[in-house]
């Protein structure tokens, strides 16, 4: 069976073609002007990488996604390029006010759990026969080293997960992008899907604050584990780099882990909108972040479970949320 080759077609078969701009609207951009204006896009793209660090919050991505349609688009008049924030300020708005509140989650009198995922990942890990060590801890003693420190020798899959790790911050950005300038209603569709899943996350987090693995190591609770999350890119010499929203997190902000709930939502979605067999690999995708995320001491197995779990009903959610007001 023959996969849907564009992202945005394939997202829109079931739906009406409404663009984000008309047919008639879409400006021309000659190739010899587009293919030097992503050029000079690439270059000023690398460096910056190299010497400050790969974007890493929202307003830095969506700046650098903006500035990548002004390139592809380089002979479109201003006012064309202003309707990319015109339309997306609401939901930068929406992140910025998930990120500052996410940061007063710890702070609202309510106890930080530590013991439920230690028991819940031990049990987790006798019931599928591999003992009574954390998972966590089996990772990091067999693909890094005993204790794992900064010092131990990296592999290719230490970079392997870091990338996995770093696509959290742009991929859900980036498909909204594509959406945007393929098919409004698709792009509104995966934006009340990705805005929803951030602010249930931030719900339950000022519920059930929860240490993860690395901090309970630090206070005693766990064997010795360790916060590995950039030790790919350290061995390269990249940095993750949070221009706008800088020193802007929660450590106790772990259950569901959102890492793994987008890598889930964005499989979960695609596979709802695509129609080829291929379209389960994507499930690959989060299982491959759930497993940096268990390695590198982020979050315990249950938290990745739960960002799945969030995501199926965030889908669901949404579907329902969607069908009830097409039949008003």
């Amino acid at each position: 069976m023959s996969s849907e080759v564009e992202l945005g077609s394939g997202l829109d078969e079931r739906e009406p073609s409404k663009t984000a701009v008309s047919g008639a609207d879409k400006p021309f951009t000659s190739r010899a002007h587009r293919l030097r204006a992503m050029v000079v896009y690439v270059g000023a793209f690398v460096l910056w990488t190299a010497f400050i660090g790969f974007p890493n919050d929202p307003i830095g991505v969506f700046l650098w996604i903006w500035a990548a349609g002004i390139a592809w688009n380089i002979d479109a008049p201003w006012s064309y390029h202003r309707r990319f924030p015109a339309d997306w300020w609401p939901v930068l708005a929406g992140l910025t006010v998930y990120y500052f509140s996410r940061a007063l989650a710890d702070n609202l009198g309510v106890p930080v759990h530590k013991q439920m995922p230690i028991d819940v990942d031990r049990w987790l890990s006798r019931t599928f026969g591999f003992g009574d060590q954390l998972p966590t801890e089996q990772l990091q003693h067999a693909w890094c080293a005993v204790p794992c420190v900064t010092e131990t020798p990296t592999h290719w899959y230490d970079l392997f997960f870091s990338i996995t790790y770093g696509t959290h911050f742009f991929l859900g950005l980036t498909i909204a992008a594509v959406l945007w300038v393929r098919n409004r209603e698709s792009w509104k569709r995966w934006m009340r899907r990705y805005i929803g899943l951030n602010f249930a996350a931030l719900f339950i987090y000022f519920l059930y604050p929860m240490a993860p693995p690395w901090m309970a190591s630090d206070e005693g609770l766990t064997p010795e584990v360790h916060r590995i999350t950039s030790r790919g890119f350290s061995a390269i010499g990249l940095e993750r780099a949070n221009i706008i929203l800088q020193g802007v997190g929660n450590k106790v902000a772990a259950m569901p882990s959102l890492h793994a709930g987008v890598t889930f939502l964005i499989a979960f979605y695609a596979i709802q909108r695509l129609q080829s067999g291929w379209r389960w690999l994507l499930l690959l995708y989060p299982l491959a972040m759930s497993t940096a995320l268990v390695y590198f001491g982020e979050h315990y197995v249950i938290d990745v479970l739960a960002g799945g779990v969030l995501a199926g009903l965030v889908m669901v959610a949404a579907s329902w949320w969607e069908r009830r007001n097409s039949a008003a």
